[in-house]
This record gives C-alpha cells, sequence and structure tokens, in this order.
C-alpha cells in the first residue's frame, strides 16, 4: 500500500509557495522510507513576484507624451490579471496571467528608462541654459529628499516597510539617473545646429516638444 503525503511550504515573507510531494511504502509489515528518491517541487508564483526587480518609473508629466509614444503600456494583460484576481481570488489560480505581466512589465520599464534618460539627455543639450540649470537643481533637490525619506522607511518592519523601501529605492536610482543624463547634455552641449525642446502651453499645462 502506497500512501501520498502533501506537505506545503509556505514563505510569507517570500514570494513563492511550495509544493513537496513524499512517498513512504508500507511493504510486509515494514515502513520502507523513500524520501531520499527526488521529490517534485513546484514554485507558484504570487503577487511578490512583481516586485522583484526595481518598480515601474515615474513620467514626468512634462515630457510623457514623449517617453510613452509607442510603448506597450501592458494595460491590456493587467486588466485579465485584475479580472483574473476577481474571480478566483488567489494568486495560484491565475499564474499565466501573473507571469504574462511580470515579462511585459520588465520590457516596458526597461524602454521607459532608456527614453527617460535620453530625454533628459535632449533636455540638457537643447533647453535654454537657465532652464536646464533649474531643472537639474530640481532633480537634486528631488533625490535630497527620497534620500531622506528613505533612511526614515528603514526603520519600518513588516511588509509595509519593505513595499516602502522597495518604491522608494527605485524612484531614487531612477531620479539620479535623469538627473546624471541631464547634466551630461548641460557639459555636451552644442551650438544652434542642436534640436530644439520648445516649452508649449496648453491646457494640460506645460510640455515640452522635441524636434
Amino acid at each position: 500500500m502506497r500512501i501520498l503525503l502533501l506537505c506545503y511550504c509556505f514563505i510569507v515573507s517570500k514570494t513563492f509557495v511550495c509544493f513537496h510531494f513524499n512517498r513512504t511504502t508500507l511493504s510486509k509489515g515494514r515502513i520502507m522510507d523513500v524520501d531520499s528518491q527526488p521529490t517534485m517541487e513546484e514554485t507558484v508564483l504570487v503577487g511578490d513576484d512583481l516586485m522583484l526587480g526595481p518598480p515601474s518609473p515615474l513620467i514626468p508629466p512634462e515630457i510623457a507624451s514623449h517617453v510613452l509614444e509607442g510603448v506597450n503600456l501592458c494595460d491590456g494583460i493587467l486588466r485579465n490579471l485584475f479580472l483574473c484576481l476577481q474571480v478566483n481570488d488567489i494568486e495560484p489560480f491565475c499564474q499565466e496571467e501573473i507571469a504574462l505581466y511580470r515579462e511585459c512589465a520588465e520590457k516596458r520599464d526597461k524602454e521607459l528608462r532608456k527614453r527617460l534618460q535620453d530625454s533628459e539627455y535632449r533636455l540638457g543639450l537643447s533647453m535654454p541654459l537657465d532652464q536646464a540649470k533649474e531643472r537639474a537643481s530640481q532633480l537634486e533637490s528631488e533625490t535630497t529628499t527620497l534620500e531622506r525619506r528613505l533612511i526614515l522607511a528603514s526603520g519600518m518592519e513588516g511588509a509595509e516597510g519593505f513595499r516602502q523601501r522597495w518604491s522608494l529605492h527605485g524612484r531614487l536610482t531612477d531620479t539620479k539617473k535623469r538627473m546624471e543624463a541631464l547634466k551630461e547634455g548641460l557639459e555636451n552641449r552644442k551650438k544652434d545646429d542642436e534640436p530644439v525642446a520648445v516649452s508649449v502651453k496648453g491646457s494640460t499645462g506645460k510640455r515640452w516638444l522635441f524636434w
């Protein structure tokens, strides 16, 4: 007679749930332990798996139309994930949706970060000098604020503390890289034959057009 023992390993503070299958065989009044044989193990994706990498970058509204143009924002996949969770309530029934969104989000965020830094570099090259310097000062001030908030969040415990540190660290890293790209553009300013970024005021406020 064979008895199948199912053991669950819930890792609350981590990002997965393990299922271990071990068999114990009863034969001729003896118990033979076969735990030394290979076990089947499955990793189930949960919501925290979407926080393994850096958070999605924040897009400044004044350059959002330029940065977001033509980028797959994964909104359709995210909608399917929410619908799946609404129907099934728990993540193990939405493995395909979580995996698809994570893959799409990684590609999207990589492209957005590249475009953000490229946009800041071009603004450093082409904005009026006084405005470019003012933008650099604003980014430096934002960096200092994020660093202070990250220090304060370091004392927070539990899941909420982890989420705040994860979010702040990502924003701080992105802001520093944007500032570095802007300053690099300032250092490499050329003559009037460079493309010009023009400030335009519309119904949604000031934005920048790139040529």
